[in-house]
């Protein structure tokens, strides 16, 4: 079976299409630009949409959520996320101008309309978001400090930072200082691409 339905069965045929059609959109873009390494094509549904889909087996985005995915280079973890949550609002942001032409390429061909693309970098971009996510654009002690005007304790409506890493970050967490939940996806994911793969929920 393939691994999308495998491990989100409860996923719609609509969604499950779109998702789909992810490979073919991408292998086509990344003929044209270098989205995406062409060694990481070769496993693009584990290691890209598994890999980004793995927020929704820990963190359910109430209904209207407004999510900022920082550094979201070809758009990961941000376009399946607004897939699997289509009631939910995307911002994609990336200081990398020709990769967000192509998400909305691609948005634009499954009708997300849930998603918008902003070119910038994270430290000059001022908006309100209930979450921030993100795959390892920085170490996180430097992740928070550019973010910090984005997660200040007065905005009453920002819950928590998500965030997905491997390795040993563990000196990095204790930089922070923060409540943490840490979710390992080499207990989800049986391939071994997850064996050092983490979930890491920040919240103040």
């Amino acid at each position: 079976m393939d691994l999308i339905r495998h491990y989100f069965p409860e996923f719609t045929s609509l969604q499950h299409a779109q998702l789909d059609q992810l490979t073919p959109l991408y292998n086509e873009w990344n003929s044209k630009i270098n989205v995406i390494s062409r060694k990481d094509m070769e496993n693009f549904r584990e290691r890209h949409v598994l890999h980004s889909l793995a927020l929704t087996k820990y963190i359910s985005f109430p209904k209207e959520s407004h999510i900022l995915d920082i550094g979201t280079g070809g758009g990961f973890p941000g376009v399946p996320l607004a897939i699997a949550n289509p009631n939910c609002s995307f911002v994609l942001l990336d200081s990398v101008g020709k990769k967000l032409k192509v998400i909305n390429e691609i948005a634009n061909i499954l009708e997300l309309k849930n998603i918008k693309t902003i070119h910038s970098r994270v430290e000059d971009h001022i908006g309100r978001y209930n979450y921030l996510v993100s795959r390892a654009v920085t170490n996180m002690p430097n992740f928070m400090k550019l973010t910090n005007h984005l997660t200040a304790r007065g905005n009453k409506d920002f819950k928590e930072v998500i965030y997905l890493k491997g390795g040993d970050f563990n000196d990095e967490l204790h930089k922070i200082k923060l409540k943490c939940k840490i979710h390992e996806l080499d207990k989800l994911f049986r391939e071994s691409f997850f064996e050092t793969k983490k979930v890491i929920q920040l919240s103040y």
